[in-house]
């Protein structure tokens, strides 16, 4: 419970603040241009250093970084809480990625290696998989509340209330993690990756608001991109890599892994543009937005827990996989129903819900199988993995679902008169070609699993007594 209190908070980072931005934007006084620099440090942040904090998980144990990360979380949210201008504020988000690059794969970490007969990892997995993929929904409900009733700056306090109820948890409850061995660290393959990942975050993001033409916008995508091929050299090298290949190239770890990436591409067009249609062209407050999304994790945490905390050990994941991604894309085919003056109650809600239960189905399954039969000296680095491609998948799909509404957008306005009544109508045809790219991404985590993930074991065969294994002391 306290490992899942402490993700939900890192996750629900990821969008609590964009609530609250507005009301910061009045407060602190900066541009439109410069906003979403306090989304972006964050993500830049945590998508870069997920690697590097799950190695020093496996080196320093996996209990001792959770605390850490947890300790460092708070007070980077403090800082950002009390910020007197919009440079301190997004200093602070980006020391709230650094911590949450650590906190996020010993949290999966200790699941992984605490949970080992095959009913229970389901059951904590159900549980685990539902906060990853309701968590945003949860963040921006929560969101909408502080900043309405208290202020914007509680978006950011409230992760002391998470991180003192985790800490006191943490520090009673969870088992002792021994690391009997410390390799070196492999710091060639930590430079690469990090700064690589700098590069193709930094690069989606900027391409939000500077388009694909840009010449930095390009550099950074195509530096980025050289330097993890370079990781994956230097990787085949290290006699103590960073990311060992054994981790990511097995075939059901890998389908698992580039599922997660798919699903979040489609996840994220949902979270972002949905978001627009409720507030802009509907007329809902943030609250009421906040509110309008709790069909999505409700229905994530009923499939999750209830049924594929059940379907798991039994029918494996691939078929979870496979249904899950189906029934998240016909979830996002209702909402080709949208229009101008549409109902809520008729699109909207039935949409989130069926996608809510189909998301369960996929967290559950590739959370679990890519951190399966992880060799113990490995469990951070796996888990960091988990992390990274849906933090990528995200930085991907935001920027992707951008630039294809903008041109969706642009295309329809083309040669008719700028009323408001025919924006407005753009704006809705915008979001139903984004919802249908968003549905065909997650056939493809379909095709994906069908394809490339077996039927895993429903027990973990424990891996081979290594020299530098961890050990659980209960």
């Amino acid at each position: 419970m306290f490992i899942v209190i402490a993700q939900l908070m890192v996750i629900l980072d990821g969008t609590i603040v964009t609530i609250a931005m507005p009301a910061a934007q009045v407060d602190l006084q900066f541009g439109d241009e410069d906003r979403q620099w306090i989304v972006t440090a964050y993500s830049l942040a945590f998508g870069s250093l997920l690697l590097l904090g799950g190695r020093i998980a496996d080196l320093v144990g996996q209990k001792r970084a959770f605390i850490i990360g947890l300790a460092g979380f708070a007070l980077a949210s403090v800082l950002g809480g009390i910020a007197p201008s919009f440079g301190f504020l997004v200093g602070a988000r980006a020391l709230q990625g650094v911590f949450g690059a650590l906190l996020a794969p010993a949290a999966l970490s200790l699941i992984s290696m605490i949970f080992t007969d095959g009913r229970e990892r389901a059951k904590a997995f159900g549980i685990f998989g539902a906060v990853g993929a309701s968590g945003g929904a949860i963040g921006m409900l929560l969101g909408g509340v502080l900043t309405e009733y208290m202020s914007w700056r509680w978006c950011l306090f409230v992760n002391v209330v998470f991180a003192v109820v985790a800490l006191v948890g943490a520090a009673s409850l969870l088992p002792r993690i021994v690391v009997t061995a410390r390799p070196r660290l492999d710091v060639l393959g930590a430079i690469t990756v990090t700064v690589g990942l700098v590069g193709i975050v930094y690069g989606f993001a900027r391409a939000e608001t500077e388009g694909w033409s840009d010449a930095l916008t390009l550099a950074s995508l195509l530096v980025g991109v050289a330097l993890v091929a370079l990781f994956v050299l230097v990787e085949r090298r290290a006699a103590h890599p960073l990311l060992p290949l054994r981790v990511v190239l097995d075939r059901d770890r890998g389908g698992a892994l580039l599922a997660l990436v798919l699903a979040n591409i489609g996840l994220f067009g949902l979270f972002l543009f949905l978001t627009y249609y409720l507030q802009s062209t509907l007329g809902f407050s943030a609250l009421m937005t906040g509110v309008a999304f709790l069909p999505f994790p409700l229905a994530v945490i009923i499939s999750a827990n209830f049924v594929g905390g059940m379907l798991l050990p039994r029918v494996g994941p691939r078929v979870m996989l496979t249904v899950g991604a189906l029934i998240a894309a016909a979830g996002l085919l209702i909402l080709q129903g949208l229009s101008v003056d549409g109902s809520y109650l008729a699109v909207v809600l039935p949409a989130l819900a069926v996608m809510g239960f189909g998301m369960g189905l996929i967290f559950t399954a590739a959370i679990s199988t890519s951190t399966l039969g992880v060799e113990p000296g490995d469990v951070g680095v796996a888990s960091a993995a988990v992390n990274m491609v849906q933090q990528v998948g995200g930085s991907i799909g935001t920027a992707l679902m951008s630039t294809i509404y903008g041109g969706a957008v642009a295309q329809y306005l083309a040669g008719r008169d700028q009323t408001k009544g025919a924006t407005d109508a753009a704006a809705v045809h915008g979001y139903h070609v984004i919802f249908a790219v968003s549905a065909v991404a997650l056939v493809a985590v379909a095709l994906v699993c069908g394809l490339l993930v077996r039927r895993a074991r429903d027990q973990i065969t424990p891996a081979p007594e290594q020299a530098d294994a961890p050990v659980v002391v209960h």
